[in-house]
């Protein structure tokens, strides 16, 4: 069976179109919201006559992708070309408003999701199916690949440890595509909605045809950082540089694919890496680098660094580890030079009273591991393995693929 995207699937589907023939429409979209043909989603279903699309959502960094960081909001607009409104949920609301749902009967989404926990895409969708359970709104996911691939990575986020990175209990590398995790969340929170998922057809998150991302299908930044398949496979470690003081290569071509900073010994760092646990880089290509960001941390200065590659021929989804690599290197970086701050204390997603890297992890205890002289790389293994197990087992029974 070729492979075809769930819009591509919905817009055949003229069946579909008549029972949603006499409803008003919305729709969540981003920049990688396309057809396989390239047509973005909101025009192509404006140009069904069935349909009738009368609002459209935007997540984080806009419905355009323009907005390059965290807590950089976009406001509401008119979308010049359909001429419906536009309504951000990063702006002045996480949550459309009882007067945003007013607008609609059912609502599409078609985002491009990563597979990662902290990646606000998914917390969108959490609270647009708790929204639209209390307001009796009909929701289609129209399901899209999870480039992480299938495999499961970091700690299940810590009950009270919620936030806009972190909307549910669930860890760092999900392994679900962005339809799995809404009929996950459906039956987690008990929300009476109607969830309409519509699968892609012909996809293999398990095979070596890309392990979560067809070969044939073109990528598209779903945010303006994530410019690579690559920068998405390892974004589930390297976006924990988010909460320390070193670059996760913003202000760089190669933005959380690299990370680095100008005082650091990498020769050393990673003497130490292979020493503690050579295994857990396996399924990872790491390369020495330099670079020099022109915006954000470091602007302008010379970065020692290291770039994590998993674009080559014997590349799988189930060896290659990002999380545990961007653990071990901050391990081995506490273990060469101790008093270093690795740890940044500013606001993150609009939380104040709690470091970022807790934010980012669910919970302190990535942060303590690192910290901590005793701690060892078995007691590390035994922590994530039984978290990891017990999602595995959770998600069993909402898998599509």
């Amino acid at each position: 069976m070729s492979f075809q995207l769930g819009i591509d699937v919905f817009l055949a589907d003229k069946e579909r179109h008549d029972s949603l023939k006499n409803k008003r429409l919305a729709l969540l979209a981003h920049p990688a919201s396309l057809t396989r043909g390239f047509v973005p989603t909101a025009d192509a279903i404006a140009a069904c006559d069935v349909l009738n699309l009368v609002a459209c959502f935007g997540p984080q960094h806009g419905m355009r992708g323009d907005k390059q960081d965290n807590m950089v909001e976009t406001p509401n607009e008119m979308d010049a070309k359909l001429g419906i409104p536009v309504f951000s949920l990063y702006g002045e609301v996480r949550r459309p408003t009882a007067e945003m749902l007013d607008t609609f009967d059912a609502l599409l989404i078609d985002i491009q999701d990563v597979g990662c926990r902290i990646y606000t895409f998914i917390t969108t969708l959490f609270y647009l199916l708790e929204d639209c359970a209390a307001s009796d709104k009909h929701v289609i996911v129209l399901d899209r690949p999870n480039p992480a691939g299938r495999e499961v990575e970091g700690f299940i986020l810590e009950a009270g440890q919620e936030s806009f990175v972190g909307a549910a209990e669930i860890p760092m590398r999900h392994g679900l595509t962005l339809g799995e995790a809404a009929r996950w969340y459906v039956a987690y929170k008990q929300l009476d909605v109607v969830l309409d998922v519509v699968a892609m057809q012909g996809y293999e998150p398990n095979s070596s045809a890309g392990y979560g991302w067809p070969y044939e299908l073109s990528w598209v930044n779903p945010s303006p950082n994530l410019a690579t398949v690559n920068s998405a496979r390892v974004y589930p470690g390297t976006v924990l540089f988010e909460g320390t003081t070193l670059s996760e290569g913003r202000g760089t071509t190669r933005a959380l694919e690299l990370f680095g900073a100008p005082d650091i010994d990498i020769p050393k760092i990673l003497n130490v890496m292979y020493e503690l646990a050579p295994q857990w880089m396996d399924g990872i290509r790491i390369r020495e680098c330099w670079f020099e960001p022109t915006f954000h941390k470091f602007h302008g200065e010379l970065c020692a660094g290291i770039q994590l590659h998993t674009d080559y021929p014997e590349y799988t989804a189930t060896t290659a580890k990002p999380f545990l690599v961007v653990l071990l290197f901050l391990k081995s970086l506490r273990m060469t030079m101790p008093e270093y701050p690795i740890w940044r204390d500013f606001p993150y997603e609009y939380e104040f009273d709690r470091l970022a890297i807790d934010v980012i992890n669910g919970g302190a205890k990535l942060r303590d591991w690192v910290d901590d002289d005793s701690s060892t790389i078995e007691a590390l293994e035994a922590m994530l393995s039984k978290d990891e197990a017990a999602w595995k087992q959770q998600i069993q029974p909402f898998l599509l693929y």
